[in-house]
């Protein structure tokens, strides 16, 4: 609902894709900036405490924009502050988030764990946007804003209410700096994981901004105004449920690269389609393949980076993950509202799609090499069974 409806509320007072581009933009590129020291920090302190602080403080952010908006007093400058703000708390929620759930339900249950967790949140993404397309037509945004924030009560309760073994702090001599680098070390010397990172970052930045130039079809192209915008973007959150059930199908990770593989073709070739698109219904069917392979891409990244990764360097990989899933959105977000200005958000759309399926072109190239060192991290990990083959010390994050 906040994210339906703050698009809206830049679109109505701006009228400017470009706009809507750089509120994007100043959103997430703290994700981007900051999510190292996120890692960092999951990895030497108790990550439920840091998740309990950080949506604490995002609660209190959409209600400062909810009473802004209420009051009649909101200016765009307010939307860009204070969605900065919340990029900055993000940057050290995700990487505590994403190496939390190893720490709730263990490795063996991973694999059901991330595609329920995403069932979840696509579950909201089929409700949230057409409730907020409602919302907004009848009461305004600030409603959105409101019932957002109250949310969180929910959520930190919830972390309150958890019983966890209690887990002690990594002791180490280094500093900060020294403890993330090790982190990106590890990254660069580890190709399966290295792989899935570049393709992820390219989908994020060529694929996911479709969402941002949403309001700009259902207004001007397909003129379906604020209810047709939920109605859309109910459509991929559709497509994203339908994905991570087929995922949470699944018993284990093999075959989750060609997963990956086939996820960022169908990303591609769906978005074209629906560039090329003029009528209302037929781009809500098509959104639905598009929501399906953006969820099934990260959520198969995130399971076989997971499975591959040593519990010690958890936090700082997965806010590496952050920074490619969501802090190189804002640059195609604001890559993508530019070049819309200039150019349309149909051929922008197409080109996104375009620089995705030779991406993973590129991807699936690599995919047999990649596949034989990934298992043997994995096994290395205890995930598949058996001992880890003796050439495999890239695991050992002392190692090297």
């Amino acid at each position: 609902m906040q994210t339906v409806a703050e698009s809206w509320l830049v679109f109505r007072l701006t009228e400017s894709s470009a706009l809507l581009g750089l509120s994007a933009f100043v959103g997430l590129i703290p994700v981007f900036l900051l999510a190292p020291l996120g890692g960092a920090a999951a990895d030497r302190f108790d990550r439920r405490r840091i998740i309990i602080v950080t949506q604490s403080v995002s609660m209190t952010l959409p209600l400062i924009l909810s009473a802004l908006t209420l009051s009649g007093r909101v200016r765009v400058w307010h939307i860009f502050v204070l969605a900065a703000c919340l990029g900055i708390v993000n940057a050290f929620d995700m990487p505590a988030r994403q190496a939390f759930v190893v720490d709730m339900v263990g490795r063996d249950d991973l694999l059901n764990a991330i595609a329920l967790n995403s069932s979840m949140v696509n579950g909201a993404r089929i409700v949230g946007p057409a409730v907020a397309g409602l919302t907004v037509a009848a009461v305004g945004e600030g409603w959105c804003f409101l019932i957002n924030g109250l949310s969180y009560v929910a959520v930190i309760a919830g972390l309150l209410m958890m019983r966890l073994p209690r887990s002690a702090p990594t002791l180490t001599h280094r500093s900060v700096l020294q403890h993330t680098i090790e982190g990106f070390r590890f990254i660069a010397r580890t190709a399966p994981i290295r792989a899935l990172l570049i393709l992820l970052g390219i989908v994020s930045f060529a694929g996911l901004p479709y969402s941002v130039l949403m309001p700009v079809f259902a207004e001007s192209i397909l003129h379906a105004g604020p209810k047709g915008l939920g109605v859309l973007m109910g459509a991929s959150g559709t497509g994203a449920l339908a994905g991570t059930l087929a995922l949470a199908s699944r018993r284990g990770v093999l075959g989750l690269g060609r997963w990956v593989l086939t996820a960022a073709v169908s990303l591609g070739l769906a978005l074209m389609l629906f560039s090329l698109s003029r009528t209302f219904w037929l781009s809500v069917v098509l959104l639905v393949p598009v929501g399906a392979s953006m969820i099934l891409q990260m959520a198969a990244s995130n399971t076989l980076i997971q499975a591959m990764v040593p519990d010690a360097l958890r936090g700082r990989v997965m806010a590496v993950y952050a920074m490619m899933l969501v802090g190189m959105a804002p640059f195609g977000s604001l890559f993508a509202g530019l070049v819309a200005e200039k150019i349309g958000a149909p051929h922008t759309l197409a080109l996104g799609g375009a620089i995705c399926l030779i991406a993973a072109t590129v991807f699936g190239t690599r995919l047999p090499v990649l596949r034989a060192e990934g298992r043997q991290l994995i096994v290395a990990q205890g995930l598949s069974g058996g001992d880890p083959p003796a050439e495999v010390t890239i695991a050992n994050p002392q190692a090297g």
